[in-house]
């Protein structure tokens, strides 16, 4: 296991502050499900408790040794900008079939969503139309400066992860179908939370990056190219399609997908992606003297560029 100071958990939707003794709190990680373990004994006010979450002991930023996919140490100055360096750029978007009806997408590949464009009452979410599972995905989210309100949240979740709520609420993460961090510097999974980071500048820009490691199973949260350390384990058990997840409570601002990477497949997918560099329209292709299924297979990934996408998932 791995120590740390003890991890406050509350509800969602309760609020105020509160006494506690502080002890210490360890992360059992030797079981699949990871459980928080009291050290010290803790009083806690009705309706807070210690349990199961799935996260790692929180530590300060300049202890975390940040790594790439691969295990090998990163420089937090260059090393994190690219957390899958060996990858490729990947092509994706927010799903307008799949979102609240207070969020507009528009912009090049309607990567652009904008969150109650007159007045907000309540919280408003979109979806990716990227399946994550079993694969190893990094994006970044440019967030516009209009960071206030009860919660700005980035994450990934199932489908039946709820999109809207006419109140003010952490949405991604409110019940065990989402995993997400909001811009307090909370990390939300079955209506609990616990602060993973310091909370962003309010009225100031940022970028929020994801990493997704459906292989190890982890989420782990970028903050203008530094690495807050993993706040989500055991991801690999979930056997619903997970997908990339924004939500606001905040009127008239805007989240933008700006930075887009995956990890190869096999040797196939990484000679496809070398190709592409060079051949990026479908007539193009059709000027090559190549075989029809050599073809086909590199038509498919050009057509599919905004679309929903699973193809380069392992599928095990």
């Amino acid at each position: 296991g791995v120590e740390g100071n003890v991890l406050l958990v509350m509800r969602g939707g309760e609020e105020g502050g509160a006494e506690y003794d502080s002890g210490c709190a360890t992360i059992n990680t030797s079981s699949p499900s990871p459980t928080l373990l009291t050290g010290k004994s803790s009083k806690l006010p009705t309706g807070w408790s210690m349990m199961d979450y799935g996260v790692e002991a929180i530590t300060p930023i300049e202890s975390q040794q940040p790594k790439s996919w691969i295990g090998f140490p990163l420089n937090r100055t260059d090393g994190d900008k690219e957390p899958i360096k060996y990858g490729c750029e990947d092509q994706w978007t927010w799903n307008r079939y799949d979102r609240s009806h207070e969020v507009r997408l528009y912009g090049t590949g309607m990567r652009v969503a904008h969150f109650h464009p007159n007045w907000s009452s309540g919280t408003a979410g979109v979806r990716g139309t990227r399946i994550l599972n079993n694969g190893r995905y990094y994006w970044e989210v440019q967030v516009s400066q209009r960071i206030f309100g009860t919660s700005m949240m980035f994450g990934i979740g199932t489908k039946k992860a709820c999109l809207h709520k006419n109140v003010f609420t952490n949405l991604i993460g409110e019940d065990e179908n989402s995993w997400g961090l909001s811009h307090k510097g909370l990390i939300w999974h079955r209506g609990l939370w616990v602060q993973y980071t310091i909370p962003f500048r309010e009225n100031q820009a940022t970028t929020v990056g994801i990493l997704f490691d459906g292989v190890e199973g982890t989420l782990t949260f970028y903050k203008d190219n530094k690495c807050l350390g993993v706040a989500f384990r055991n991801l690999q058990q979930v056997r619903e399609p997970l997908y990339p997840m924004v939500s606001s409570t905040a009127c008239k601002t805007e989240m933008t997908l700006s930075y887009m990477r995956r990890d190869f497949v096999n040797l196939q997918d990484r000679c496809r992606a070398i190709i592409l560099k060079f051949v990026k329209k479908k007539k193009d292709l059709d000027e090559l003297e190549l075989p029809p299924m050599i073809k086909n297979y590199l038509a498919e990934a050009i057509s599919r560029n905004f679309t929903p996408v699973n193809y380069y998932i392992l599928n095990v």
